[in-house]
């Protein structure tokens, strides 16, 4: 939208229309060059421009010449035009929004506009440079409104569309339903294929904020979507950089941090997994787990899907009936060692150490040695009771289903 430059902005600076066009020839003669000192300031000041794909860098780097090619136009027009500074963000794609925020490209702005001044006084006569230096503070002022209004423009229009987008893929997720529409459609929310991608599922709490979950998820470092499935609340979220590792542990302090935006009760965080095309792995655990998590109210408010694995299994989900058997069960009986027998003695005497050496007619520093190999082989051990009843749920289910 061209804005009418007001009366006061002084335009009062400008010379007569013969002056006028003579320094606007030498501007322009002299834009490519402040095109290019713009770009390798970018790269100087601001880190986030160095992470942008090439892609993205020529976008700013149109942007930031139009910025320029419009100064040259605006200072050659007579005092009366109106100025269209909104022009500028139109050579680039609207989904560049999504990739610099506004206060990056006020960054933007501001380093090309103190290239362009820099450049004035270097490369500018010096009868040119004090009306180029006055003009170029009252453009850069238009242009910064200018921002903040395709900035406000861009979320109103896509705010509803993305929640009808994100809602789409969350549900995709839940069901299974994984295609390359699904990464087609994450892809216009700014989202990696190859991150990794967790699925969390907890009650829907009463102020539903999912624009204030994505910014505190943001500032976590991660991407975020959101959207309600029955009467829980489901998210997915990923790291922004595509490198990064799948790490159960970090994902429970994820959502440590962006707990506030559930409801009360258990919030079950299902396995990491490579890209969005397996969150519904993640989702498919993380749904068993909230399902079950009422068997266990003493557990803690974050926790992991394989943390219900006894709810689950009783639950009757033969997912976490195999994990137990595969993970728990098969390698303590691959080890060999009297290991699962000392397990089974281990609970039936009370976690006695010496009532177990008694009942196995072994010393007492065996069966501790036997105890330390069975939470090394299988990642719990017999002397917590949480644990020792994963084991012997393990254990129960593996003699069911051996031959």
């Amino acid at each position: 939208m061209a804005v009418k430059a007001p009366a006061s902005a002084g335009r009062s600076f400008v010379p007569a229309a013969r002056t006028r066009s003579a320094i606007a020839k030498r501007l322009a003669a002299q834009a490519g060059r402040m095109s290019t000192a713009v770009v390798a300031e970018m790269e100087i000041r601001h880190p986030w421009y160095s992470d942008l794909s090439a892609e993205e860098r020529s976008w700013v780097s149109m942007v930031a010449n139009e910025g320029i090619n419009g100064f040259v136009d605006w200072f050659a027009d007579d005092a009366e035009s109106d100025l269209d500074p909104a022009r500028i963000f139109n050579v680039a794609p609207r989904s560049l929004t999504r990739k610099i925020n506004l206060h990056q490209t006020v960054d933007l702005i501001r380093t090309t506009i103190d290239v362009v001044e820099a450049q004035i006084g270097q490369l500018m006569p010096r009868g040119d440079r004090a009306v180029l230096q006055t003009a170029i503070l009252h453009y850069s002022r238009e242009i910064a409104f200018a921002a903040a209004e395709v900035y406000a423009r861009a979320a109103e229009s896509r705010g509803s569309w993305d929640e009808r987008i994100e809602a789409l893929i969350v549900d995709a997720v839940v069901r299974a339903d994984s295609n390359e529409d699904l990464l087609s459609r994450a892809s216009t929310l700014g989202w990696h294929s190859q991150a990794p991608v967790v699925v969390a599922i907890g009650a829907m709490s009463d102020d539903e904020d999912f624009g204030g979950l994505r910014k505190d998820a943001e500032r976590l470092g991660l991407v975020a979507m959101a959207a309600l499935h029955g009467d829980r609340l489901v998210v997915v979220l990923s790291p922004t950089s595509p490198d990064a590792e799948p790490d159960q542990q970090a994902s429970i302090g994820w959502l440590e941090s962006l707990a506030a935006h559930f409801g009360s009760g258990p919030i079950v965080v299902g396995p990491p997994v490579a890209g969005l095309m397996r969150a519904s792995e993640s989702a498919r655990a993380a749904l068993s787990g909230a399902r079950s998590a009422k068997a266990w109210p003493e557990g803690p408010r974050v926790l992991t899907a394989r943390d219900l694995l006894p709810e689950r299994a009783l639950a009757g989900n033969g997912q976490a009936r195999r994990e137990l058997v595969e993970s728990v069960y098969k390698p303590l009986l691959a080890a060999g060692g009297d290991l699962l027998e000392t397990c089974v003695s281990f609970g039936d005497q009370g976690g006695s150490v010496e009532a177990t050496a008694r009942a196995l007619f072994v010393h007492p520093n065996t069966v501790r040695y036997r105890l330390k190999r069975i939470a090394e082989v299988t990642g719990y051990s017999p002397s917590a009771p949480r644990e020792a009843y994963v084991l012997r749920l393990a254990i129960t289910l593996g003699r069911q289903h051996s031959n």
